[in-house]
């Protein structure tokens, strides 16, 4: 990376020149240079910006141990300059886009460590970035900025049903429905739904603009199109269903003007038309279980809603699956699309060839 500092002078931040190099290191510059890329005419506009791109095995021990003094010493020099300006604040919207995909990336990698950092991220922001069912939209330092916008909720409302659908852990499902509920009382366009970027109560704006139009990140009200179709199908309460459709209503218009920027509304709609439920019923640590929803992640499909139950647990009553066990008391799989099933499936790979 490169930045100019504050007095402008270019290069001053991250960039040297030969001759600073040999002034600095003496005998030790020539291997130095050899290995990050030093030469007279430089590699950035006569200058140099330090890289092994040409050298990124490891030397021998020795050669190594050179290299980390040349560096202690370079290091020691740059801090006497003027440092870059940090960002290093942290956003409720982008760690909502993070969690949900270390959540549904780490069944499928079997990487248990991503979904464990996915949920110490979630209750982070869940408790510090919040004020009961509020957001905040930044932090830093322990102080927490502005009033959370649609982004804000939508992704960490995402990131909450990712995690329910990889943990099972109601608690998640509760502030996925808490914050909804906030978007629907403070966000949403009784006049032409779909949800405004920012809250009734909210600093006074000009415009409060909406939009269903993906930008540099998902639209919010695309991702809210998904989010609402998933709430329906696993808890069964058909309010999501209506609120989802008049959110697809809301920006239907929209596809005859311009449908490239919005992937994230046609995936929620075709969602919420077509996905694919499978409920796994059987203990939640046992391996049976384990392989079947191990099973449910070998398959790509992108519609799928997974519902982890247990023996004891009871459906949504209107939940094609509601009503349904386990087989000969093993974890037990069910396929669902619309309000049909499939007959119980036991086997993971016969549950893989179901998907």
């Amino acid at each position: 990376s490169y930045d100019a500092d504050s007095e402008g002078e270019e290069g001053k931040f991250y960039v040297w020149s030969e001759a600073e190099i040999d002034e600095l290191l003496g005998g030790d510059a020539e291997v130095f240079k050899r290995h990050y890329d030093v030469t007279p005419e430089g590699n950035w506009e006569g200058k140099t910006i330090l890289n092994r791109l040409n050298a990124p095995e490891l030397a021998e021990p020795e050669t190594e141990a050179s290299l980390a003094a040349c560096r202690k010493i370079l290091y020691e020099a740059r801090a006497k300059r003027v440092w870059p300006g940090w960002d290093d604040k942290v956003l409720a919207d982008w760690n909502g886009l993070t969690i949900a995909a270390l959540a549904r990336a780490a069944p499928v990698f079997e990487a248990p460590e991503w979904l464990t950092a996915a949920e110490r991220v979630f209750a982070f922001v869940a408790d510090t970035m919040s004020d009961g069912d509020r957001l905040f939209h930044a932090w830093r330092r322990g102080q927490r900025q502005h009033a959370g916008m649609l982004e804000d909720y939508a992704n960490m409302i995402e990131a909450a049903l990712a995690l329910f659908e990889a943990t099972g852990t109601q608690n998640y499902l509760a502030h996925a429905e808490g914050w909804t509920a906030v978007l629907d009382a403070q966000f949403w366009d009784d006049s032409n739904g779909g949800y405004f970027q920012t809250a009734v109560d909210a600093e006074n704006l000009i415009v409060r603009s909406r939009s269903a139009a993906d930008n540099a990140v998902p639209s919010g009200n695309g991702t809210m199109v998904g989010c609402l179709a998933r709430l329906y199908y696993l808890t069964g309460n058909d309010a999501y269903r209506r609120r989802a459709e008049s959110l697809i209503a809301a920006f239907a218009g929209e596809l005859n003007r311009n449908f490239f920027p919005l992937s994230t509304y046609l995936n929620g709609a075709e969602l919420l038309q077509s996905a694919v439920q499978v409920v796994v019923v059987g203990p939640r640590e046992a391996e049976d279980t384990e392989a079947l929803l191990a099973a449910a992640h070998e398959i790509c499909q992108p519609n799928l809603v997974l519902r982890s139950v247990a023996p004891d647990e009871s459906l949504p009553k209107d939940h094609p699956a509601a009503g349904k066990g386990q087989e000969d008391g093993k974890a037990t799989a069910y396929v669902c699309r619309g309000t049909t099933c499939s007959l119980p499936i036991v086997d993971p790979p016969r549950l893989a060839e179901a998907l």
